[in-house]
């Protein structure tokens, strides 16, 4: 077997290869909240689907978020999937020291308590059932409890740095 004439050096394992091979990868966008003292949510990229039966998703979180102590806790989150027009929201939600939940952040109080945004493309309301340690970070693992997938639009991509559409 020989090696295809386009491949670069191979790089050892470090931060910044990661980061450098994940640009490559569009992820959707979806916003993770819970209800703590005051509402907490971020902006994440790596929601997953993990069964369907029964319907569990799971995502990271640092544990240097401001987010984490109260998710460190929640019984229950919530998972919104962004749409393409909601870029500015993404970016609020991702923003560190941000006012998160403050206008122009359109939200209600959910089932379970839970911070509900309006407007996203669906939303699942979940009970949290595990907290798995991963380096600095939690993978949590989540069972849908009720949801809505009923909004309108396309969702927003995150790629090689920014947030973007979908292009036909």
């Amino acid at each position: 077997m020989t090696a295809s004439p386009d491949l670069s050096t191979p790089q050892l394992a470090s931060p910044e290869l990661l980061r450098s091979v994940f640009r490559r990868h569009a992820a959707g966008v979806a916003v993770i909240t819970a209800r703590g003292e005051r509402p907490v949510g971020f902006t994440a990229t790596s929601l997953n689907s993990v069964a369907a039966e029964p319907p569990l998703v799971s995502f990271g979180v640092g544990v240097s978020s401001s987010s984490w102590p109260v998710l460190a806790e929640a019984e229950h989150i919530g998972v919104h999937i962004l749409g393409e027009h909601q870029a500015d929201l993404a970016a609020t939600f991702a923003r560190s020291g941000a006012d998160r939940f403050a206008a122009p952040t359109a939200w209600r109080e959910g089932p379970e308590g839970v911070p509900l945004l309006d407007g996203v493309l669906a939303w699942l309301v979940c009970r949290v059932v595990a907290r798995v340690p991963a380096a600095d970070h939690r993978l949590i693992v989540a069972r849908a409890v009720v949801g809505d997938p009923a909004g309108a639009g396309r969702p927003l991509l995150y790629h090689q740095g920014r947030f973007n559409a979908l292009r036909d």
